[in-house]
């Protein structure tokens, strides 16, 4: 379908005061985008960028319980199925791994409040360059092309930082209104980080090392926590939420909604993969094959 651009949609909204326009750069708005018959040329991807997925990836999945618990015959059964999908495409998901689902519907709801903010207060914790900390609109501030539909809001978590940063955060930049929401997230980002260990434990089970190998390698290291909403889109054909990637890190953990919309390349082919109640998708990333490279 063909689309024009429209120089209204990618300005700074005229709500901001002229202290908030970021001088004259460009912010997302999908409140006004929703309303336009045609999208941007700057939201448009070429068509081989577009997956097209009519297939389901096999990812396997993992039931966590009696590692959890320590038993030794369940966490040779689970190191062995994630040492199979790590072979082939590196995805898979768990479950039982001791996340309370109350905290993922926080989570996820907290998120869907925040996401809904008028956009001048969702710009009042805009990410600065080089921090992992805001929003961020289509990543609007440093591409000019092929632009992700959607929000994003990170926060740089790290257990061994300032205590309770998450809710300082909230509190410091949007207002004490905020402070509870910013302890959802507190308690939300400390488990995945701590499960993330957890999992890691596993993969050196999975390659035949001590189980605390890799723990202690990331047990310090910095964890970036992200959350992403993609807006309804009148023509989500032409569009990407996020387009492809490599994640750079060591580990993800993935919380996905039942909407779906996760694909895999695999095989030389895009593959969705079906989201599971309560599950949590996990990938290997590129660090943690480099590391696994390094130290071989």
């Amino acid at each position: 379908m063909a689309s024009s651009a429209t120089s209204v949609l990618l300005h700074p909204s005229s709500a901001l005061s002229k202290d908030n326009d970021r001088h004259g750069r460009v912010i997302f708005d999908p409140s006004l985008l929703q309303n336009e018959a045609n999208i941007p040329k700057a939201f448009l991807w070429p068509t081989s960028e577009r997956p097209d997925c009519l297939e389901e990836l096999e990812a396997p999945v993992v039931d966590l319980k009696g590692f959890l618990q320590g038993d030794e015959s369940s966490t040779g059964r689970a190191a062995e199925i994630i040492r199979e999908a790590c072979l082939t495409h590196g995805f898979f998901q768990v479950i039982n791994h001791g996340i309370d689902p109350s905290l993922f519907r926080e989570a996820m709801t907290n998120a869907d409040q925040l996401f809904h903010l008028p956009l001048e207060t969702k710009l009042k914790i805009e990410r600065q360059p080089g921090t992992f900390w805001g929003y961020t609109g289509a990543h609007a501030d440093r591409l000019s092309s092929m632009l992700p539909w959607k929000e994003t809001l990170s926060f740089g978590y790290d257990d061994v930082g300032s205590k309770n940063g998450v809710v300082n955060y909230f509190v410091s930049s949007l207002g004490k209104d905020f402070e509870s929401i910013g302890w959802v997230y507190e308690r939300y980002f400390g488990a995945m980080k701590e499960l993330s260990l957890k999992i890691l434990e596993l993969l050196a089970v999975s390659l035949g090392v001590d189980r605390e190998y890799f723990r202690e390698y990331f047990k310090d290291g910095e964890s970036v926590s992200r959350c992403n909403s993609y807006p309804p889109c009148q023509v989500p054909e032409i569009v990407l939420g996020t387009g492809p990637h490599n994640d750079p890190n060591g580990l993800t953990l993935l919380l996905q909604d039942q909407v779906g919309g996760l694909e895999v390349l695999a095989d030389h082919k895009w593959r969705a993969v079906k989201p599971q109640p309560d599950a949590l998708v996990i990938n290997v990333g590129d660090t943690f094959m480099y590391v696994i490279n390094v130290f071989e």
